[in-house]
């Protein structure tokens, strides 16, 4: 059985890189240099491209995921305000000039009470989004 020899080599590393290499090291209680060496093989393995690759991927994909994800719900928001315009537009005539000042003055109260029955929804849920099928046809998402 032959021993092979191992070869020494230097090399200049980034203050902050060689920290996170002894820190690294440390809690892994090995070497530096054999940390750095199990690195640098790993980095010229033939697969390393191919797990990177993998790994760039999967990323890229759980991505996607979440952006189908808000193209959904920015889709249901947008419907659910545009259907709540349009009848509030159809079934709210115009109020006589006289009913406008009354009307403004309990808008501000009304309003408060909308933000804070909002902020309440939004802090327990259900959302309206997990409402709503995602196998509806049509819905943004929707597959």
């Amino acid at each position: 059985m032959k021993i092979l020899k191992k070869q020494r080599l230097s090399v200049y590393l980034d203050p902050d890189i060689m920290k996170a290499l002894a820190v690294y090291a440390a809690r892994r209680d090995q070497s530096r240099s054999l940390v750095a060496e199990a690195a640098i093989a790993s980095f010229l393995s033939p697969d390393a491209a191919e797990r990177q690759e993998a790994a760039t991927t999967k990323r890229l994909d759980q991505l996607d995921r979440r952006m189908t994800r808000m193209e959904r719900d920015l889709g249901i928001s947008v419907e659910m305000l545009a259907v709540f315009v349009r009848h509030w537009l159809t079934t709210n005539p115009p109020l006589p000039e006289p009913a406008q000042a009354a009307a403004r003055a309990q808008a501000g109260e009304r309003y408060e009470a909308f933000v804070a029955a909002l902020g309440r929804r939004l802090a327990k849920g259900p959302k309206v989004r997990e409402e709503i099928s995602e196998d509806i046809a049509g819905v943004p998402g929707a597959e």
